[in-house]
């Protein structure tokens, strides 16, 4: 049994639609983010970041969400989420992990939160979130061109349930992921799967159905 801390439409989206395709059993509690949730005692002592998502594994507290998809499937091999070593799109699938996690995420981090920043030029520092937000897009839009359903080919992947977030995060932006033609084709694809759907059910979610 896992247990999953989250807030609608944060991080933890991805996590917890992963846990949902693996129908693995896990409850979940949803932080009131306004209200302060995350920085209260008893959940800074599950994750001292006071961040989401926090997943309960074997009795311990994991953080990081782009560590818990590749963890959930490293540890469900059965849902055939993640290459196995040795497999030639492995590469791949780590490779790209990484990019969104080191480059696209941050980026929307600034985009939302250039006070984090402190005393800066809020503004600039919005515009160049928004470039490497774009050129990031510009990069798995290219990857999706040669006519590839998903990230790493013709099967759904973990990476492919990070993407998607990551999209839905840009839909009041000036330039949407789904400007981009083939982002566009593979976001209606992704948002078919039964498990989308679910999400948006519990974690009460009604924008970018």
């Amino acid at each position: 049994m896992y247990t999953l801390y989250t807030s609608p439409g944060t991080a933890g989206m991805m996590v917890h639609q992963l846990l949902i395709e693996l129908g693995a059993p896990y409850e979940m509690h949803l932080l009131d983010i306004k209200a302060g949730d995350q920085r209260k005692p008893e959940y800074l002592a599950l994750n001292p970041n006071g961040v989401v998502p926090t997943l309960v594994i074997d009795g311990k507290p994991r953080t990081e969400s782009s560590a818990l998809v590749m963890l959930l499937a490293e540890r469900h091999p059965e849902g055939g989420f993640a290459p196995a070593p040795g497999d030639a799109a492995r590469d791949d699938y780590l490779e790209w992990m990484l990019i969104l996690a080191h480059s696209l995420q941050p980026a929307y981090r600034l985009w939302f939160y250039p006070s984090d920043l402190g005393d800066v030029d809020h503004d600039a520092i919005k515009a160049g979130a928004r470039a490497k937000i774009e050129k990031t897009w510009d990069r798995v839009e290219a990857r999706l061109s040669d006519g590839r359903p998903y990230m790493l080919g013709d099967a759904v992947s973990a990476l492919d349930f990070y993407t998607l977030m990551l999209m839905r995060w840009s839909r009041n932006m000036p330039k949407p992921a789904t400007t981009w033609t083939h982002l566009a084709a593979f976001a209606a694809r992704m948002k078919q799967r039964p498990s989308w759907r679910r999400l948006y059910e519990l974690e009460g979610l009604t924008e970018w159905a």
